[in-house]
């Protein structure tokens, strides 16, 4: 029978603890600047939530003889999310808008033509209590669709303003892991 002891002794590290990540936004070249540099230095210690990504693959159900067989099928990613705390520089949101209006101008419509422009990699990092890194997603060719609003109400006191940018990307690689697990899951191939 399973006690205690033996719980504990399987939680490696005390276990992986959810509140022990650090998150790294690049900016494409045209987000120059102090913005850029700002909002990328800053990005590490202002994202407040993240998530570590995931994927999906889908199922291939193939009829045969009355009975369904199945297949592995194509694997789709969901977009990437992270909350951000907003100071009152508003250097990240600022960066976040001027690499969206590089994608489609709220103005005159135009935009980047080439998407290498645009798609730059981000980073989330997993840290133990000692913020060394136990393991890494590096988000591959993101760009931000979605820009949260930030909600402004006179009933809310002792708080900081926030808000969320959803990324879409192609593919991450997963690097680390006590087991060396190195992954890397890619749409192209």
């Amino acid at each position: 029978m399973a006690t205690i002891s033996d719980f504990k002794s399987r939680m490696i590290g005390g276990g992986a603890r959810a509140n022990q990540f650090k998150c790294t936004l690049t900016f494409p070249s045209y987000v120059s600047g102090a913005v850029a540099g700002v909002a990328g230095r800053d990005s590490e210690f202002l994202c407040r939530g993240a998530a570590l990504p995931g994927s999906t693959i889908g199922n291939t159900p193939v009829n045969y003889r009355g009975r369904v067989v199945n297949f592995g099928g194509e694997r789709t990613f969901t977009p990437w999310t992270v909350t951000i705390y907003n100071d009152t520089s508003f250097a990240i949101r600022d960066a976040l808008e001027i690499w969206q209006n590089g994608i489609n101008n709220v103005e005159t419509n135009r935009g980047r033509q080439f998407p290498a422009e645009y798609l730059v990699d981000l980073r989330v990092d997993h840290l133990d209590r000692n913020d060394d890194v136990l393991k890494s997603y590096i988000i591959r060719d993101a760009y931000p669709t979605n820009i949260g609003e930030i909600a402004l109400d006179f009933g809310t006191n002792d708080a900081i303003a926030e808000f969320t940018c959803e990324f879409t990307y192609q593919y991450f690689n997963s690097v680390g892991g006590r087991f060396g697990g190195n992954v890397t899951a890619d749409t192209t191939a």
